[in-house]
């Protein structure tokens, strides 16, 4: 499975965080909107995807702002290039939990 995000094509979406690895890369958060559709909640970046989604301090604001199951994607890769796409996905998207 799989989504493409700022040209980017990302795993997921999963519905749990037992499908992320624990491996550096950028996340992306969002839930299925009523038209079927990904609307995106938060992005970042880490070396260790999983364990930092699943210790995020910002589920409070995902659950506060999804209108539906929150679903978790993630793109793989080292450090300098996961910064980069965390900033192209930030600049590109309005994420109601954004903030850095």
């Amino acid at each position: 499975m799989s989504i493409t995000i700022e040209e980017y094509e990302f795993e997921g979406p999963f519905i749990s965080t037992d499908s992320l690895k624990n491996l550096s890369g950028v996340y992306v958060i969002h839930y299925k909107n009523s038209e079927g559709k990904y609307t995106r909640l938060d992005a970042g970046e880490s070396e260790d995807i999983k364990d930092r989604v699943e210790n995020h301090d910002r589920k409070n604001c995902w659950n506060r702002n999804a209108h539906g199951d929150i679903t978790f994607s993630a793109y793989y890769c080292n450090e300098n290039e996961r910064m980069k796409l965390e900033k192209i996905i930030r600049n590109g998207s309005s994420l109601p939990c954004g903030e850095i």
